[in-house]
């Protein structure tokens, strides 16, 4: 078997729901970065073999498909599309590095996309309403996100103070990484929108403080609107090819050196993240303490901390340059845009360590890919 790497890396400036990339339905987020990605890998003049996007909340049917077609790739580039959830836009790339790495594909553009702004709204047919599919059947346990996240904190003992500790941090480190031009390079803009709308220096303890419980009517709640992610408009997408066509195109790569997905109990789905790495490290022959850069989706900062906990994590390692919290939650997107992050963070250095990109998922799942940087 081959190697699978990414390159092209790129993603959408991150907008909140209703705001600045409203208007925008999930095929037309998507396909500007499909674009941008195609024409980074032009030069090699390789086919296409395939277009993997992963979304969980949008109207259905094949986005990928049509993504591609909007992008201009052409008829003949087929797509297909991937719901894991939270962790669709990682599982996307896991497929198409799967793919590349049997022989059955050489060039295949995967990532995610979501549009919390279009997501259609849906109805069973006795007329009951619902806004998500279910994670998990009757008889399971099938927590909504928050209410799941205040479960985990209480469990794991995370207390309010840690959470909007970790929450100011991700604003801060998320504000410093613009003023200092950090995104510039992995964004395409839209709409004339060049920069990630939710982050904001204003978002500090004391602010964080005024926040009330936003999943308990009861005032020991620790989840707020203010530790948790917001609803979020985006994109991201790679290109993932063999080391040879990479080197052909003189593009800095990551290596796929090992990938995993794995699933716990329903009723604590913030943990899912920490079982998918714990799987992942394993298959790449690695401990925790051998990692660099670390990107978990911050859909909740109990989440967060508790897979950091649980893993044994280097905290400073994690989200360097803020996370959902401070950027956003595309659902669908979100895993796709953790290697986006990676891939800037670890071609601007000089860190050679190997870097875990994880995803905690509705329904107890978590899916996780470890990368390393080649020449």
């Amino acid at each position: 078997m081959s190697s699978a790497v990414l390159v092209a890396a790129r993603r959408t400036p991150i907008g909140t729901a209703g705001r600045a990339l409203a208007d925008r339905t999930v095929d037309a987020l998507a396909a500007p970065v499909l674009a941008e990605v195609a024409r980074l890998v032009a030069p090699a003049a390789v086919p296409i073999d395939d277009v993997v996007l992963g979304n969980c909340m949008g109207p259905g049917g094949d986005l990928a498909r049509v993504a591609a077609l909007r992008a201009g790739l052409g008829d003949e580039v087929p797509g297909v599309t991937v719901d894991r959830q939270c962790g669709s836009g990682l599982d996307a790339v896991l497929q198409a590095a799967s793919r590349v790495r049997a022989g059955d594909a050489r060039l295949v553009l995967a990532g995610g996309a979501e549009s919390a702004s279009t997501a259609p709204h849906r109805s069973w047919p006795d007329g009951t309403r619902f806004t998500r599919a279910p994670f998990a059947p009757p008889g399971f346990p099938d927590p909504d996100m928050g209410p799941a996240a205040e479960r985990l904190a209480a469990v794991r003992g995370i207390s309010r103070a840690r959470q909007d500790a970790w929450a100011a941090r991700s604003h801060a480190r998320a504000v410093a990484a613009q003023a200092a031009g950090r995104f510039a390079d992995e964004l395409v803009a839209l709409d004339g929108v060049t920069a990630d709308e939710r982050p904001s220096a204003r978002i500090g303890p004391a602010v964080l403080a005024r926040f009330a419980p936003a999943f308990t009517a009861e005032a020991r709640g620790t989840v707020t609107a203010g530790n948790s992610c917001g609803f979020s408009d985006g994109a991201a997408a790679m290109a993932v090819t063999t080391p040879e066509l990479a080197g052909e195109l003189g593009l800095p790569a990551l290596r796929v050196r090992a990938a995993a997905v794995a699933a716990g109990d329903p009723a604590l789905p913030g943990l899912g993240a920490a079982y998918a790495a714990r799987l992942a490290l394993d298959r790449a022959g690695l401990a925790v303490p051998e990692l660099g850069a670390v990107e978990i989706t911050e859909a909740f900062a109990a989440q967060l901390l508790a897979v950091s906990d649980e893993l044994g994590l280097d905290e400073d390692e994690i989200s360097g340059d803020g996370g959902a919290i401070a950027l956003g939650h595309p659902w669908g997107a979100s895993g796709a845009v953790l290697l986006v992050r990676l891939a800037a963070r670890l071609f601007a250095g000089d860190d050679d360590r190997p870097a875990l990109a994880a995803c905690s998922i509705g329904g107890g799942q978590g899916v996780a890919m470890v990368v390393e940087r080649i020449a």
